[in-house]
């Protein structure tokens, strides 16, 4: 058995070739093999985004705080509030982030194929956060 106690990780700055704007990543478990789920919870500052993204076995969103967007490829953006759980499929194109106002809290759930639980693509514009 392993314990994390709060505050004994700590936090890191979302890189700005996967991120736009102010990112915070504060990691939750990302246990040795065989197992291979991570977990984090990541803060998005108003305006900020991940990059598109697929995940190998798809990714869990739950929504601790504020309000933000999710959208995945050929589909209008939505928004997300807290409680609201978000469920991508293997292999889905998706972004998520806060709204242009608002703050957004999630913690990000996915798993590891060969080491990786994402697969980072273009950065999404502005036009594409905007539209």
């Amino acid at each position: 058995m392993e314990i994390k106690r709060a505050g004994s990780q700590p936090s890191g700055k979302g890189p700005a070739e996967y991120f736009t704007g102010s990112v915070r990543v504060d990691p939750l478990n990302n246990p040795p093999e065989p197992a291979r789920v991570a977990m984090a919870l990541v803060t998005f500052e108003p305006g900020a985004r991940t990059a598109w993204h697929t995940h190998p076995f798809g990714q869990t969103l739950i929504v601790t705080a504020g309000s933000g967007w999710v959208q995945r490829e050929g589909e209008a953006k939505q928004l997300i509030y807290p409680g609201d759980v978000v469920y991508f499929l293997p292999g889905e194109k998706h972004w998520h982030g806060a709204t242009a106002t608002t703050a957004m809290s999630h913690i990000a759930i996915q798993e590891k194929l060969n080491g990786s639980p994402v697969d980072w693509m273009e950065q999404v514009s502005d036009e594409q956060y905007n539209g």
